[in-house]
């Protein structure tokens, strides 16, 4: 049996940088960049009006209460104008006119002259305005050449927004990981339409797998249910294969019981053992294979909990290392409520979180940890980590926590039960 850390360091060296592919920005959602994004163009790309009123030049301070000429109109989509240095009515988002330089609010004149047509002729000042004034200058928001978007980075709707403000039309994100699910046992029940025979039970960790990897932008091949027998672990496994899978997830059947056939059927298979046995709880039978040099094989445990580590603290760090992005930052949190963690063993705890009166944030054990219960994993925020020599925990001590799921956020569902009064964040 190995540590969690050896094991995570023995995945992580098995794993390569998948290759990258050109998408549409908004087709990229969700995938990771390749390739860095650099800006095209000034943004803005040319200055302009921040709100409706006046532009005027103002190289020298024009005071409050000089009266300025107003000749012409500029709203937003007009071409270019010259402006021979007289004021101009402007629109917010309207290009300055050429020689003007500053604009003062609509609210901070006062008319003193109109036009035939009705239009502003001559204006007061209420206050000095100087140069700048009211007007966004090309370049400030990203100058052109600039690094917009790095490569690692997953593609948020707010990048879509600023790749699509700079006209890029293409860029170059990671190919999606391709995983198969194959989950094992014959009291699983695959359908949830047909009635539970007395033996039975829903299957759940494959609807939980496959909703978690389509979460984190991996395409799913195939999700399939098997019976307690080798030979359709071992068919299923090889359908995974040629399908072109990366990453292949199974669960149950991979402890040390007489219907545990994985590993055996794994070494028929030709398959490099990484490791069988992590000193981590839940979870402690999980496995580790490669097939071939491009196909990886995470067999888990089948305690609901189980699967929901594997997923989260082993297969999630392969797909982070596929698509050449670092570590998660370490995070922490102070723990609320007491834990005695067995020695030896790196604990996967759920919990809530909340802030405290002292604007901290803290967290809080949910009583019920046995890894078959699933109520509590839909109720939890975030997982807290305890360390193989962490022994007795005691409240006020700093805790590691992650997220429930990768790249997700830290929630809080609830804060009763906890003991720190605050304010849920």
């Amino acid at each position: 049996m190995i540590s969690y850390d050896q094991a995570l360091e023995r995945l992580l060296a098995h794993t390569r940088r998948l290759p990258g592919e050109s998408r549409s920005p908004v087709d990229s959602l969700g995938c990771v960049l390749a390739r860095d994004v650099r800006s095209p163009m000034d943004l803005p790309s040319f200055d302009h009006a921040a709100m409706d009123g006046y532009a005027l030049s103002a190289r020298q301070p024009l005071a409050a209460g000089s009266e300025h000429l107003v000749v012409g109109s500029q709203a937003a989509g007009d071409a270019a104008r010259a402006s021979q240095g007289i004021a101009c009515e402007i629109m917010t988002g309207a290009r300055l006119p050429d020689g003007l330089d500053a604009v003062v609010a609509v609210e901070r004149t006062q008319w003193l002259a109109r036009g035939d047509d009705g239009t502003p002729a001559r204006i007061r000042l209420l206050d000095t305005l100087a140069a700048g004034y009211n007007v966004r200058y090309a370049g400030s928001d990203v100058a052109k050449g600039a690094l917009v978007v790095a490569a690692g980075t997953r593609i948020e709707p707010a990048h879509v927004m600023l790749l699509a403000a700079l006209g890029v039309t293409s860029v170059e994100v990671v190919r999606q990981p391709r995983v198969a699910i194959i989950g094992t046992g014959k009291e699983l029940l695959a359908d949830p339409t047909q009635p539970l025979a007395d033996e039975q039970i829903h299957h759940s960790n494959g609807p939980y797998l496959r909703a978690a990897f389509a979460a984190a932008g991996v395409q799913v091949l195939s999700c399939e249910t098997l019976d307690d027998t080798a030979s359709h672990y071992r068919e299923a496994v090889v359908r995974a294969r040629e399908a072109g899978a990366d990453l292949i997830v199974s669960t149950g059947a991979v402890s040390m019981g007489r219907y545990d056939f994985v590993p055996d059927t794994l070494q028929t298979l030709g398959a490099e053992l990484l490791f069988h046995k992590v000193a981590i709880r839940p979870g402690k039978p999980m496995l580790a294979a490669m097939l071939g040099d491009a196909t990886l094989v995470l067999a888990l445990p089948g305690t609901p909990m189980a699967v929901a580590v594997g997923f989260r603290f082993f297969a999630a760090p392969v797909l982070r290392a596929w698509a050449g992005q670092g570590s998660e930052a370490v995070l922490h949190a102070v723990l609320d409520t007491p834990q005695q963690a067995k020695p030896g063993l790196r604990h996967f705890l759920r919990a809530r979180l909340g802030q405290g009166s002292d604007g901290r944030l803290h967290a809080s054990l949910l009583k019920l940890q046995q890894p078959f219960r699933i109520q509590p994993f839909a109720e939890a925020g975030a997982w807290v980590l305890l360390g193989e020599d962490a022994g007795d925990c005691l409240p006020g001590m700093l805790v590691e926590i992650a997220s429930l799921h990768p790249g997700g956020p830290l929630s809080v569902s609830t804060i009763r039960d906890m003991n720190c009064q605050g304010t849920p964040i």
